[in-house]
C-alpha cells in the first residue's frame, strides 16, 4: 500500500495512474481538491478497489494519523503542494501554508507514527518528496546545469516555500531517522495539466483562437519534462534511491518560452490544420522575479539508479497535444469563468 498525497493535480494523477498501471500496487491518495485538484483525472479508477480517495489536507494531523494506522503504507508520495509562480506573487500564503507548514505537518505526524514501527518496518519504510529545480534560483546562459549540490537560491515565494520544503525534509533524516528522499524535477507538461501553465494554456488559447500571451522576450529557458519519464522516474527513486538522498530529474530538453510557443502551434497545426497559428503569440509584460533559465544535470539518477527520459521534447509535446485535442469535454470542465479571470489578470498586456 501506498499513500500519494496531492494525488488528484496534475503530476499526482498522471503518478497515481502510472503506479497502478506499473506495479499494480494499491493507492490511498490524499488531496484537498483545491482549483488545481480535479477528481475527473481519476474518473477511470472509479470502480478500481486498488484506489482509495479521501479527500483531506497534509496539514490535518489528525486524518493523516488515521489513514497511516489504518493502511499502514509501506511508503509516501508527498505530492500536495501550491505550485504555481504567478498565483505565489498575488497571494502567498497559500504557499507558505501548504507547502512549509502542510510538509512540517507531514513529516511530523509520519515521524510519529513511523517511529512506533517494528524495526523491519522502519527501515523498509520511505517518504519521498517532490519538489521543483527552482529552489536553485536562475543561471546564467552559459552555467552547468544544476546539480544536487547546487546551493538554494529560490527568487519566489513558490521557489521559496519549496526550499524551505526541502530543508525540512533533509532535517527529518538527519535528525530523527526518517528514511526520506528528496526529487528535484525540471518543469512539466503532458496530459491533464490544469491551463494556468505556459503548455497547457498555450494549447486551449490556439484552440480557441485566442492571443498567446508570452512574457518578456520570450528568451527565458526552461528544461522540459515529459510528465510519463518524472512518473517513471519517481518510481525508479522510491525503488532504489539512498535513504537522505536527493535526485534531480530534467528532461534534457532546453528551450527558450518563445520556442516552446511555436511548437505547440505547430503541433496544433499537424492535429488540426488551419490558420497561422503562430500569428496568435502576444508578447505581455514580464512577470516580477523571472528566472531567466534553468537547467538539471541529471547524471546522478541515471548513474545510480539507470534512469533516463524516454521522450524527446518533439514526441512529447505531439503527444501532449494530441490529448487536449482529443479531450474537449475536460478542458470544458476546468476552464471556468474563475479561470478566465484569473488569465485576465495575469497576462494584462
Amino acid at each position: 500500500m501506498l499513500l500519494v498525497t496531492g494525488g488528484a493535480g496534475f503530476i499526482g494523477s498522471n503518478f497515481v495512474l502510472d503506479w497502478l498501471a506499473a506495479t499494480g500496487e494499491a493507492v490511498v491518495n490524499l488531496d484537498k481538491l483545491t482549483y488545481a485538484g480535479n477528481p475527473g483525472n481519476l474518473a477511470s479508477l472509479a470502480d478500481d478497489p486498488r484506489h482509495i480517495f479521501v479527500h483531506g489536507d497534509i496539514g490535518d494531523a489528525a486524518r493523516v494519523t488515521a489513514l497511516l494506522r489504518e493502511y499502514r503504507p509501506r511508503a509516501i508520495v508527498n505530492l500536495a503542494a501550491e505550485s504555481h509562480v504567478d498565483r505565489s506573487i498575488h497571494g502567498p500564503a497559500a504557499f507558505i501554508e501548504t507547502n512549509i507548514v502542510g510538509t512540517f505537518t507531514l513529516l511530523d505526524t509520519v515521524r510519529a507514527w513511523w517511529s512506533a514501527l517494528p524495526a523491519g518496518e522502519q527501515q523498509a519504510f520511505r517518504f519521498l518528496h517532490v519538489s521543483t529545480d527552482e529552489v536553485y534560483g536562475s543561471l546564467a546562459p552559459e552555467a552547468a546545469g544544476f546539480a544536487e549540490t547546487t546551493p538554494y537560491a529560490p527568487n519566489s515565494p513558490y521557489s521559496a516555500s519549496k526550499a524551505a520544503s526541502d530543508h525540512l525534509v533533509r532535517a527529518y533524516h538527519h535528525t530523527y531517522g526518517l528514511p526520506t528522499l528528496t526529487t528535484n524535477c525540471s518543469n512539466n507538461y503532458g496530459p491533464l495539466q490544469f491551463p494556468e501553465k505556459l503548455i497547457p494554456l498555450m494549447i486551449v488559447n490556439t484552440l480557441a483562437g485566442k492571443p498567446l500571451p508570452v512574457y518578456g522576450d520570450g528568451l527565458n529557458v526552461r528544461d522540459w519534462l515529459y510528465v510519463g519519464d518524472h512518473c517513471e522516474a519517481i518510481r525508479t527513486v522510491l525503488a532504489g534511491g539512498v535513504p537522505g538522498a536527493t535526485y534531480n530529474i530534467g528532461g534534457n530538453a532546453e528551450m527558450t518560452n518563445i520556442d516552446v510557443v511555436r511548437a505547440v502551434c505547430a503541433a496544433v497545426g499537424q492535429c488540426r490544420p488551419g490558420p497561422d497559428y503562430a500569428a496568435q503569440i502576444t508578447y505581455v509584460k514580464d512577470r516580477p522575479g523571472h528566472d531567466r533559465r534553468y537547467a538539471i544535470d541529471s547524471t546522478k539518477i541515471r548513474d545510480e539508479l539507470g534512469w533516463s527520459p524516454r521522450e524527446t521534447f518533439a514526441t512529447g509535446i505531439e503527444r501532449t497535444v494530441r490529448w487536449y485535442v482529443d479531450h474537449p469535454q475536460w478542458l470544458a470542465d476546468v476552464t471556468s469563468g474563475e479561470y478566465r479571470q484569473w488569465v485576465a489578470r495575469h497576462y494584462a498586456t
